[in-house]
């Protein structure tokens, strides 16, 4: 069963992080950056300060087991050329022992300043710089080096995950965190375990498979499960917002063995508590997984609990849209699609990765390409859905799908109409769509 009204009081009173911490978290960040602002050397380079990882996200839990909730902000610093990556981490633990508040509360890690409060969080402060080149860089101490990164691009792909699974996503994420951090049986930096858990959602038939929390817990463990199944090793693992980069340093090989194990067994637990039709023994069974804090909300709880909502995460059809799930094809999954568009070079202009540039203007040229895991041979079908007014009153929303014939495995468009539109991707062999992906283009 899917007992909805238990699953909303566990996340409200068990799992996410109350507004009181939140509200104390942007009032301790407020006075870090501050007191970085105005000190004198780090005062002179701050540009700007956010919120990245799990607090950009909405995936923070409340702690467990005497663990500290941790919260990552970037510290964008102007770039100074005389000095090598590891003086910008040197000089901002510098500032913090400059004061008084903080000196007691600093330490240095490779690639943040933690800010400690006893008991209860940390905050990591990291460095980011953009550099002459354009290039979104971190800070890597010990080898000295600049990371590139592209943290609102990763960011901006979540919500778009999040936003196909009608906010389901980011309540997942939240609860395989307590169940990491609850069984202790399995670990993975959070980074890591959005990744995962955000590939795995698909475009395939989002508002039936992603319809309420526990429906999509069930999908996606199961669509991570198959997907962990392919690979005995690790791969590598990209970051969606910048993909020249990996998180693989971060993780190893023992860890990924044992984390590819417990998810077969969680998604195998969760299907049967899904599926049990008697409640107390589908109780039973969630509490297999989540413990005896997944319980019986009160009757006020019970009155509370939102009915699940389901609109199209892809808006209004069109008058001539196409759905994947529509056109004789079934669902298999358990490979991966990634969409990457670029922004190509046009006098005047901004051009490159469109997840870096997060907007792209009128008349300009977009190519999209994939990256895929499905081994060859398979069928590549686009679709290209406009949204908007401008489109809507010259007849140009699209949404058809048609096939790569040329299998040229990318797609070039141009950007004519303003408006929030996207493009997605399915990949069929032998009748059964593999992977799909989705990937947001707002024209400006």
């Amino acid at each position: 069963m899917k007992l909805l009204a238990y699953f909303d009081a566990f996340l409200k009173n068990t799992v996410n992080l109350n507004q009181t911490r939140l509200g104390l978290l942007d009032d301790r960040v407020r006075v870090i950056t501050s007191t970085l602002k105005g000190d004198a050397q780090i005062g002179e380079l701050y540009v700007d300060h956010s919120p990245q990882g799990s607090w950009a996200h909405r995936t923070i839990i409340k702690p467990l087991n005497n663990h500290e909730f941790d919260a990552d902000i970037l510290l964008q610093l102007n770039e100074v050329d005389s000095w090598d990556p590891k003086d910008y981490l040197r000089e901002t633990r510098a500032a913090f022992k400059r004061s008084t508040t903080y000196r007691s509360k600093v330490t240095k890690k490779n690639r943040c300043c933690r800010i400690t409060y006893a008991g209860d969080c940390h905050v990591d402060v990291v460095p980011y710089i953009v550099l002459g080149d354009g290039r979104e860089v971190i800070v890597n101490y010990a080898e000295n080096e600049f990371e590139e990164t592209n943290p609102q691009g990763f960011t901006d792909w979540m919500k778009e995950k999040d936003d196909l699974t009608n906010g389901n996503l980011r309540r997942v994420i939240r609860l395989l965190k307590y169940v990491r951090d609850y069984k202790q049986t399995f670990t993975i930096p959070s980074v890591i375990l959005t990744t995962l858990l955000g590939e795995r959602v698909q475009a395939w038939d989002a508002v039936s498979r992603y319809s309420d929390t526990p429906t999509a817990l069930k999908t996606i463990l199961s669509d991570l499960s198959s997907w962990l199944d392919l690979y005995p090793l690790m791969p590598p693992l990209p970051d969606p917002g910048c993909p020249q980069t990996t998180f693989n340093h971060r993780w190893n090989q023992p860890q990924y063995e044992n984390f590819r194990k417990k998810i077969k067994l969680y998604s195998d637990w969760a299907r049967e508590a899904y599926d049990e039709d008697e409640k107390a023994a589908s109780l039973a069974a969630w509490q297999r997984i989540f413990g005896t804090s997944f319980q019986k909300p009160s009757v006020a709880e019970k009155s509370l609990a939102a009915s699940p909502q389901t609109p199209s995460p892809r808006g209004d059809r069109a008058p001539h849209e196409q759905y994947i799930e529509e056109l004789g094809f079934s669902w298999k999954g358990g490979y991966s699609l990634r969409i990457d568009a670029e922004v190509l070079p046009h006098k005047g202009f901004r051009n490159g990765p469109l997840r870096r540039l997060r907007k792209v203007r009128t008349l300009q040229d977009l190519e999209f390409s994939i990256t895929t895991d499905v081994p060859e041979p398979y069928e590549l079908y686009w679709k290209v859905r406009n949204r908007g007014a401008e489109a809507e009153d010259h007849g140009q929303l699209r949404g058809d799908i048609f096939l790569d014939e040329e299998r040229a495995r990318k797609r070039r468009e141009s950007t004519r109409w303003k408006g929030h539109h996207y493009v997605e991707a399915y990949i069929v062999k032998n009748g059964k769509v593999l992977a799909t992906d989705h990937h947001e283009v707002e024209i400006m």
